[in-house]
């Protein structure tokens, strides 16, 4: 159920956010089937114990069946209906044969949350000989979430629904070494969504894209375990997503991601500079 959680000074630094309205969210959502990529860890699972206390029907999509039972057992006291469906979206077949299935036994998809995603921060030197480094990063992170939304499209747009892209704030600032498998994937999808948009806003199909910074899940441990980073919480995500679903606004990211993109335009030839000095040093 949706519940108030309290946050760092810091997290309010990196996002500051408005949050959502319960009462008017449960309204909205009366009876909406909301299907959620990426349900079984991190922001996906807290989106869904939020909004396992309203009377909607949700259909959780993740790799591992085991921890998708566990997350269902899990909803079913509460109010929300849920159904999971174990997939690896990377592969093409499988996400066709999850599309087709969705549109046989449900009447339409209301909103489409893109969430699952794959991240690796390494070095081009060390990637020469991991070529699958880019191509599985561009299978979950820019393939899958266009296959989806071509897939559900005919359904979103007789329901006027709702595609939400949880995006990261790095494809909107200047390129950073040891993140081109990411952040190509992650722009990549990001440059088609927004192409997208006005074409689906004539359907009456929203899209919405939420810009996050770090967010403290088991994706970043790989890179920033024993760091100390900001970031945000799991929490603190998923409540910008349920204000992203209240509001239906078209962007949702930082008010200092402005002086950010700015810099990157303004000063692009001093970051490479820079960042290559670092580098060199750092070798």
């Amino acid at each position: 159920m949706l519940s108030s959680h309290s946050y760092h000074w810091y997290q309010y630094a990196l996002f500051p956010f408005l949050r959502p309205d319960r009462n008017r969210l449960s309204q909205q959502l009366n009876n909406k089937t909301i299907l959620i990529t990426g349900a079984s860890y991190g922001i996906g699972e807290t989106l869904v114990a939020m909004l396992s206390g309203m009377n909607i029907h949700l259909i959780l999509v993740a790799r591992t069946q085991e921890k998708l039972s566990q997350l269902k057992q899990q909803i079913e006291p509460h109010v929300a209906s849920c159904q999971i469906f174990a997939v690896d979206l990377t592969q093409q077949d499988r996400t066709e044969r999850l599309i087709n299935e969705v549109k046989q036994r449900y009447g339409g998809i209301d909103i489409l949350i893109n969430n699952a995603g794959k991240s690796i921060c390494r070095s081009i030197a060390d990637s020469t000989d991991r070529l699958h480094d880019f191509q599985r990063t561009m299978a979950l992170n820019y393939f899958a979430p266009v296959q989806l939304c071509m897939g559900l499209l005919p359904q979103l747009k007789q329901n006027q629904g709702q595609i939400i892209n949880i995006s990261a704030v790095n494809v909107l600032l200047a390129p950073a070494p040891y993140w081109a498998a990411y952040q190509a994937s992650k722009s990549a999808f990001d440059q088609w969504f927004r192409c997208a948009e006005p074409e689906l806003q004539v359907s009456g199909v929203q899209l919405t894209s939420i810009y996050l910074p770090l967010v403290n899940t088991r994706m970043i441990q790989p890179t920033y375990a024993n760091k100390s980073v900001p970031a945000i919480s799991a929490p603190q995500a998923a409540e910008i997503i349920c204000r992203a679903i209240q509001t239906r606004k078209p962007c949702f990211k930082p008010l200092w991601t402005i002086f950010g993109q700015l810099g990157s335009v303004i000063f692009n030839r001093w970051w490479v500079m820079g960042c290559a000095h670092y580098l060199k040093r750092k070798v």
